[in-house]
């Protein structure tokens, strides 16, 4: 059994390996989501805040579309294993709503990256009694350009 012990240890590395990815997704740069809106993200800093700008490639609006800023918030604690929970708000620059997105940066078993999010758009609406209509939800996946 003792001749056995190195073989097993070997084996069990190995096969564990796999299951520890060493890649870490990065949320800086350049991403296109699946509606094929545009986003960058400029460096995270050390308490996980970052910044960036966004070019929606949807809009509810008649009014011509605009490059518009977003801030966000990496989350940087101890137990983050290099695909981190994020979250970023979008002040569109023309129309009166706003987006907060919330998602997870992961990376493949290719090594690709992408972030899975859910969104928020609020939009400013005449009257409470109009409110039932000033928040839409939903999903989008973006890739790296």
């Amino acid at each position: 059994m003792v001749q056995a012990t190195p073989f097993l240890l070997v084996l069990f590395l190995a096969l564990g390996a796999h299951g520890l990815s060493a890649e870490k997704c990065s949320l800086t740069g350049h991403w296109i989501n699946d509606l094929g809106s545009n986003m960058t993200i400029e460096t995270v800093n050390a308490d996980g805040g970052f910044a960036g700008s966004y070019h929606t490639a949807v809009t509810a609006t008649s009014n011509e579309i605009k490059v518009s800023p977003l801030q966000g918030s990496q989350q940087k604690g101890p137990n983050q294993k290099g695909q981190p929970t994020f979250g970023f708000t979008v002040n569109w620059s023309f129309s009166d709503s706003i987006t907060v997105f919330t998602g997870q940066c992961f990376v493949d078993d290719d090594g690709k990256e992408s972030l899975r999010t859910m969104w928020l758009l609020r939009s400013r609406v005449e009257n409470v009694r109009s409110d039932w209509k000033a928040t839409r939800v939903g999903t989008n996946i973006f890739t790296r350009l």
